[in-house]
């Protein structure tokens, strides 16, 4: 009996691990064809379609980003180039913002950015003024929307973010106080803090890149 039921854990367990691998994948493709990035309703939608609701085969956000990797790399044959323009683009929009000690965040670091992804700026400053006026004085016609960021495990705060195009792209500067500086926000994926990089960084992911389609 001990024997048949340890087979019986096993065989639910195996179950279990190919429940949540499934619906990493459909949720990955939520994402990836609808352009969402809100995780928590593409994992809805996919347990939806897949009629799986026991919670234990919910996929965490990380699978789900993997996934999204994944499916782009098999699915998405022009990621790349979409990804690169937006590196590229990055570079500017650094310089442009280096008053305010940008970092890039999101998508185009993390490199799951296609062809519908806006480039996302953290920038810096105790007045959300100064970041108006530069927008203003530079003649960048802009939208003014509500982000909510997780400090970290116990605050969240609602903070000002700035939308504009530019070249036929999407950019997306969020405010946030000089003090988040040293300590970055939470990663809406997985609530650790948020991977962030600042102009020499991507300057240096441009040129790995550069160097490996060279050697390819």
């Amino acid at each position: 009996m001990p024997h048949a039921r340890q087979h019986a854990i096993q065989h639910s367990q195996a179950r279990t691990r190919e429940r949540r691998h499934r619906l990493a994948h459909e949720a990955a493709k939520i994402i990836a064809q609808g352009g969402t990035r809100d995780f928590l309703q593409a994992k809805q939608k996919a347990a939806e379609r897949l009629g799986i609701f026991d919670d234990a085969s919910l996929p965490r956000n990380r699978e789900i980003e993997e996934a999204l990797r994944e499916y782009q790399r098999l699915f998405v044959p022009d990621q790349d180039d979409a990804l690169r323009v937006r590196r590229e683009a990055s570079v500017e929009a650094l310089q442009f913002f280096s008053a305010f000690s940008p970092r890039l965040v999101g998508a185009v670091l993390d490199g799951t950015a296609d062809s519908r992804s806006p480039v996302t700026l953290h920038v810096h400053t105790d007045e959300n003024e100064a970041v108006d006026r530069w927008l203003t004085q530079n003649n960048i016609a802009y939208d003014v929307r509500t982000r909510r960021i997780r400090l970290d495990r116990h605050r969240d705060s609602d903070v000002t973010c700035y939308v504009f195009d530019a070249d036929g792209l999407r950019f997306e500067v969020i405010a946030l106080p000089y003090a988040v500086l040293r300590q970055a926000p939470l990663s809406p994926v997985d609530e650790r803090p948020m991977k962030r990089a600042n102009l020499a960084q991507v300057e240096g992911m441009l040129t790995e890149s550069e160097i490996a389609d060279y050697l390819r």
